[in-house]
């Protein structure tokens, strides 16, 4: 997978890093302003646009505050330990640069459309200041294809499948109902959208903030080592999870880096088409609103997220669950993660590092009534071994008697559900940090109404980028056709496998946020030279104002 390439985090990083030096670090220097800007007060009448800096703020960060920050925090914190978080942290702080950077080069080429609507993006400065239209062309489709991938078929594949295990609501009914309120939204175009995104994200951000603090004052007296871990294992390494999973640096480094990128989309170059609908005249006005986008989702949100699972302890515990086939193998010989020889072989195998004597399992098990009988296995599932291991068939009370075959560590029949205790993570996890605090197990649900809050605001974002990029590549009539099958696309994911779709989409933001890079860099000096002649007619301004 592209994105998960050892070399694209330091392209990322090394992109953001440039820029905070060359420009002598804006988002610490201008984030001050940013705030000023954001709140409308330096607005002037009559100013080009469709929406309001905060509307436009708003739409971006209903993009980028999504699934990845409830879910996507737990995944990161389970592959790369405490550490991940730590470079999450540095991707958003170079990543505010980088956003700063892109909404303004964005917004100094957009274009007021035939319907009299603003589109920028992207693509237009590739097409209209470097002269690059192919390379403007394949960011649109690229933009296209996530907003299905990114934006809309997996976010309600989330919800329906959350709304299922929390109220046991059916995915087809979930999915009915919100497309329905999906189309009422798009349909409406870039001001309906903005409207409601500008009430949803507050809303949605205050009752998530509410819910994690409530786990961190309850477990206050683990946040001085969370955050002592976060700091030390980014340089040394973490023994994580299980005891045995262990996180070398450079894998913390990569799963926070990517899930950093992943959590904001700094350097992505979609939150530049939300912002390029904003009122203003001053490109370099609207690029400090979005200074406060990783801000906001990665160093506050994602932050609130990562100290909760620390605080609360049960990114380090064994739950009972059943288990996805994607994480389950099973392997030859018994093992324990009570045993520092075996733990070593596990951290070795799972790590995919030499030194290792770990071979998957071939043969058959005999099982009654869901137990196996025979014990020269071990099930590793979440990358913790198993523990009370039951065998079903369609459901976990159907319990399995008889012979398996296991091939290769995998079994061979598709209908046998493997349940047991074991580490959890993504939505799952951050689900049994919530229930860790004041509010007990109440606290799931603060969970599933912020899942159910986040994912659908991101597919309303994501239905824009989408119809920009359309707009770009076919012009405003194919705009309509677009958000119908972007609605039905929505509606079909609920009750779907979107595996397909979502790796697509994995490639199609690499196709998107390389170009981008190459793009901003090189109109490095004429970004400079833009930010000194704002910061010029803003102190003539200011001098001349009685």
């Amino acid at each position: 997978m592209l994105g998960g390439a050892v070399w694209f985090p330091y392209v990322l990083l090394g992109v953001g890093l440039f820029f905070t030096l060359y420009l002598g670090f804006p988002q610490v220097r201008y984030f001050k302003h940013a705030w000023l800007v954001v709140t409308g007060k330096l607005d002037r009448k009559g100013m080009p646009g469709d929406t309001t800096h905060f509307q436009a703020l708003t739409t971006a960060l209903s993009g980028t505050v999504g699934t990845g920050n409830i879910g996507g925090v737990a995944f990161a914190i389970f592959l790369g330990g405490p550490a991940a978080l730590f470079w999450m942290w540095a991707t958003a702080f170079l990543g505010m640069t980088t956003k700063f950077v892109e909404v303004t080069l964005s917004h100094k080429y957009r274009v007021k459309t035939e319907d009299g609507t603003m589109a920028g993006g992207p693509m237009y400065y590739m097409d209209r200041r470097l002269n690059m239209k192919w390379l403007a062309i394949a960011f649109a489709i690229a933009t296209v294809i996530s907003s299905f991938g990114t934006g809309n078929l997996p976010q309600i594949n989330n919800i329906a499948q959350g709304m299922q295990a929390t109220f046991g609501l059916d995915p087809m009914l979930t999915g009915a109902v919100l497309a329905v309120l999906l189309a009422l939204v798009i349909l409406g175009g870039i001001r309906r959208i903005a409207k409601v995104t500008s009430k949803i994200v507050p809303l949605m951000s205050v009752l998530y903030v509410i819910g994690a603090l409530a786990v961190i004052f309850y477990n206050i007296e683990n946040i001085g080592p969370a955050f002592a871990s976060v700091i030390s294992d980014a340089f040394t390494g973490s023994a994580a999870a299980g005891g045995f999973l262990g996180a070398t640096i450079a894998y913390a480094f990569n799963r926070g880096v990517n899930r950093g990128l992943f959590s904001n989309e700094a350097g992505q170059g979609s939150a530049p088409i939300a912002h390029a609908s904003a009122k203003a005249d001053e490109p370099v006005s609207e690029g400090m609103v979005s200074i406060l986008e990783p801000f906001i989702d990665t160093i506050i949100i994602c932050t609130l997220t990562g100290l909760v699972i620390l605080s609360s302890g049960v990114w380090k515990e064994k739950f009972d669950n059943v288990f996805e086939r994607a994480d389950m193998q099973i392997l030859a010989g018994t093992y324990s993660d009570q045993k520092d020889t075996d733990k070593e072989q596990l951290y070795l195998y799972l790590n995919d590092a030499q030194g290792h004597t770990v071979e998957r399992y071939n043969g058959k098990v005999e099982v009654v009534s869901g137990k196996p009988l025979n014990r020269d296995f071990t099930v590793i599932n979440a990358r913790s071994v198993a523990e009370d291991v039951v065998f079903s068939v369609g459901s976990r009370e159907d319990l399995f008697t008889g012979t398996l075959n296991i091939q290769d560590g995998r079994l061979e029949k598709d209908n046998i559900v493997v349940s047991g205790k074991s580490l959890i993570h993504s939505a799952q996890l951050t689900t049994q940090a919530f229930t860790r605090g004041y509010f007990g197990d109440y606290g799931q649900y603060i969970v599933s109404i912020g899942l159910l809050l986040f994912a659908f605001s991101t597919a309303i974002a994501w239905s824009y980028y989408g119809d920009r990029a359309m707009t770009y590549l076919l012009g405003p009539r194919s705009v309509m056709p677009y958000r119908v099958f972007y609605v039905a696309g929505f509606f079909w994911a609920s009750f779907s496998d979107t595996t397909l779709v979502w790796n697509l989409a994995a490639v199609a933001i690499v196709v998107m946020t390389l170009p981008n890079l190459f793009g901003i860099f090189l109109l490095r000096k004429e970004m400079k030279q833009t930010v000194k002649e704002y910061w010029d007619d803003y102190d003539k301004a200011k001098a001349e104002k009685p």
